[in-house]
């Protein structure tokens, strides 16, 4: 696999499907299915704008009693890569999703790490039960410069989301992913697809879609009732903003007149404040990354009720042909 590499505009490419094989044996094998999270390490090299990842290797499973130093382990393995003469350079990392749940505080500080370190990293998101519906599925992620400046500030604040507009499709960019083969692989799966024999020529025409689109509706639904509970507490805040400017301007006043009486000087801004704190502005990150998630399964159902209404429009022509003849 290899990445060019610009400044608002990346492009993976696969040399041969190693890596891409190795993920998928990797997520198939110790994901459970797709239900249970697996991660592992990008490896490659960089040659000018361009980045190349030639290989990969999987986190071992651990509990979390138990006492595994991650760093570690993967400088180990790199070092054993070394000796091997096998590329050796971290240029990211790579995890499995269930039905595209990936959009989390988790992976989002986890790709700042990275990407902090080293400014080409990409997470490349592998969903292994879509894949089973015949849709290869693998998603290169990376953090957009605004969003890396407000992560490593730390302020998401109304605010700060504001000045600076950051909204849920603004805090990741996709890279285009593209697989190639070599020549000599290219023309073993031409020969394998003449020799295998066809179980079913109109396997395109299945609608068993109904149980992808039933679960993306729910964790849709899911979503937005976590996104209407976060607005619940902002309205909240808005509301505690209200009163306490209400009761400020009461304050004010009658600390003013206490003043006036005594002869001392009004009362200022500071020490205002001091009296009556202003409320703590909520952070809006969970905010962003429900609304991130919930676009995010708004497109795959887009995507599958397209599909399937095509294959019903094309299934009821060719039954009323049948029927005519």
């Amino acid at each position: 696999m290899g990445v060019i590499v610009k400044e608002f505009d990346l492009i993976i490419s696969a040399n041969g499907t190693g890596v891409v094989l190795k993920i998928i044996k990797h997520c198939h094998e110790e994901g459970a299915g797709g239900r249970e999270l697996v991660q592992g390490v990008l490896l490659g090299l960089v040659d000018k704008n361009r980045l190349e990842v030639t290989n990969c290797f999987p986190f071992p499973r651990h509990t979390e009693d138990e006492d595994f130093d991650e760093v570690a382990y993967q400088m180990e393995m790199m070092r054993h890569l070394r000796h091997v003469n096998v590329d050796h350079l971290h240029v990211g990392w790579y995890q499995s999703t269930y039905f595209g749940q990936f959009i989390t505080k988790a992976l989002l500080d986890s790709q700042f790490n990275y990407q902090h370190s080293i400014e080409e990293s990409i997470v490349l998101v592998y969903d292994p039960l879509r894949t089973s519906k015949g849709h290869l599925t693998l998603r290169a992620m990376r953090l957009t410069p605004a969003m890396m400046k407000m992560y490593n500030e730390g302020d998401f604040t109304p605010e700060k989301l504001k000045v600076s507009s950051i909204s849920f499709d603004s805090m990741f960019e996709e890279v285009p992913v593209c697989i190639k083969n070599s020549h000599l692989i290219n023309a073993l799966c031409s020969e394998l697809d003449e020799i295998l024999p066809e179980d079913n020529q109109y396997n395109f025409l299945d609608l068993a879609t109904s149980n992808t689109l039933e679960c993306n509706l729910r964790h849709l639904m899911e979503g937005v009732d976590e996104l209407s509970q976060d607005a619940n507490k902002f309205y909240n805040y808005q509301r505690q903003c209200v009163k306490q400017v209400q009761l400020r301007l009461q304050k004010k006043e009658q600390e003013n007149q206490v003043r006036k009486a005594r002869g001392e000087p009004l009362i200022t801004e500071e020490e205002l404040n001091k009296l009556i704190k202003p409320p703590q502005a909520p952070s809006r990150l969970d905010s962003l990354l429900i609304s991130g998630q919930i676009n995010s399964f708004s497109d795959q159902i887009k995507q599958f009720s397209s599909q399937s209404f095509g294959k019903l429009f094309m299934a009821e022509s060719l039954q009323d042909h049948s029927c005519k003849e």
